[in-house]
């Protein structure tokens, strides 16, 4: 705080009075220059002195420029917490008053957010759930960030893949869900293959990656291309992309996918879904999948992961820990079948992955076929 010397007449020396409002123009944007040129006009026996007459001078200046618009903003330069010589009240301390209150603002502001924060995510299942899928997006995106520089050593390439699946990895912990897999013996095939999965959210990426097989990619929309990090890390690590509106691209990707597949031995991953799907069942089969592995002459393995319900669900805001199955079906094989036969196959698969997924969901969380595991 800036103490401000008396002189004889009860009066406060002009050259305190214009040093305090230099150091107030830093947070009043000049403005305050005004009061000090107008303050030393009113009393002319204190711009005698050849200081004050200085600061004065100096002071009118500052009017000149500043006048346009301390005049648009108060019509005229009077301010209340401009110098009072009579009254013996220093102006400097109504501008530490009024600094210290709006820090006092802020602190308040800054303890309530923090004390509000954490009890509206105990308190709103709405609110937790917003704020956990948002973390969710976010700290995806991130790890992508971390993820790009990495893959782009090799350019875009499937064992990239690899990378992003050691990144994803730890999410699992961070919400607290807890992944099981069953049969992990129908992925020891040699051969490339077509898996094919439910799509129930975006949490089914925590399963992909739990079980993700060597050297194999997904099959995505074309939109998630353009995604940020998260469609830039993806196209390194070699997503098939489609455009689902236009049959006639993505029959064409389907062709080319199937030579890959064979020439460079990868698996694909598949949606036959085709979208999200929170009904608590499984939508009807795309058949792009069907015809991808009949094309390439390579078995369909199917992945089935339980409901989501105990401990997720969009429709009613609700994000808690919880406990997911995965299991992996045997494989059918495609060996000698045509184009014509693949309505059949994809209602055969369809019909042994709608069995395991009614299954599991009836399971109580905790408990499997054969009891408590």
């Amino acid at each position: 705080m800036l103490t401000t010397p008396l002189v004889s007449d009860n009066r406060y020396d002009a050259a305190s009075c214009v040093r305090a409002g230099v150091e107030y123009t830093f947070r009043a944007h000049r403005v305050f220059f005004c009061c000090s040129a107008e303050i030393l006009q009113k009393d002319r026996r204190l711009t005698d002195r050849p200081l004050c007459r200085f600061h004065a001078g100096m002071s009118s200046n500052v009017v000149k420029a500043a006048s346009p618009l301390a005049s648009a903003v108060t019509g005229k330069l009077q301010f209340p917490w401009q110098c009072n010589l009579q009254s013996g009240r220093p102006f400097c301390n109504n501008f530490a008053n009024t600094g210290a209150m709006e820090l006092s603002v802020a602190q308040w502001l800054l303890v309530v957010c923090l004390v509000a924060f954490p009890l509206l995510y105990e308190w709103s299942v709405s609110f937790k759930y917003f704020c956990k899928m948002a973390f969710y997006n976010g700290w995806i995106l991130t790890l992508a960030i971390l993820a790009i520089p990495i893959c782009a050593v090799r350019g875009r390439n499937v064992e990239n893949m690899k990378v992003l699946q050691f990144m994803l990895l730890h999410i699992k912990y961070l919400y607290g869900i807890k992944i099981e897999v069953r049969g992990w013996e129908n992925f020891n095939i040699k051969e490339p293959y077509v898996v094919v999965s439910n799509h129930q959210s975006s949490l089914d990426l925590l399963g992909m990656m739990e079980i993700l097989p060597s050297r194999c990619v997904p099959i995505a929309k074309r939109e998630l291309m353009y995604a940020g990090t998260a469609g830039l890390a993806c196209w390194l690590a070699g997503v098939i992309f489609i455009n689902r509106k236009k049959t006639d691209d993505a029959i064409s990707v389907m062709t080319e996918a199937a030579e890959t597949m064979l020439k460079e031995d990868v698996r694909v991953w598949v949606f036959p879904e085709g979208t999200r799907n929170h009904s608590g069942s499984l939508l009807p089969f795309k058949r792009g999948a069907f015809h991808l592995a009949v094309k390439a002459q390579v078995p369909v393995i199917p992945v089935v992961m339980s409901s989501y319900k105990d401990f997720y669900c969009k429709k009613e805001r609700k994000f808690t820990t919880g406990k997911c199955t995965v299991r992996i079906l045997p494989g059918v094989h495609t060996k000698g079948l045509s184009s014509d036969d693949v309505p059949e196959l994809a209602d055969r698969v369809r019909g042994m992955m709608l069995e395991a997924f009614s299954q599991m969901s009836s399971e109580r969380p905790g408990k499997g076929p054969g009891g408590v595991h």
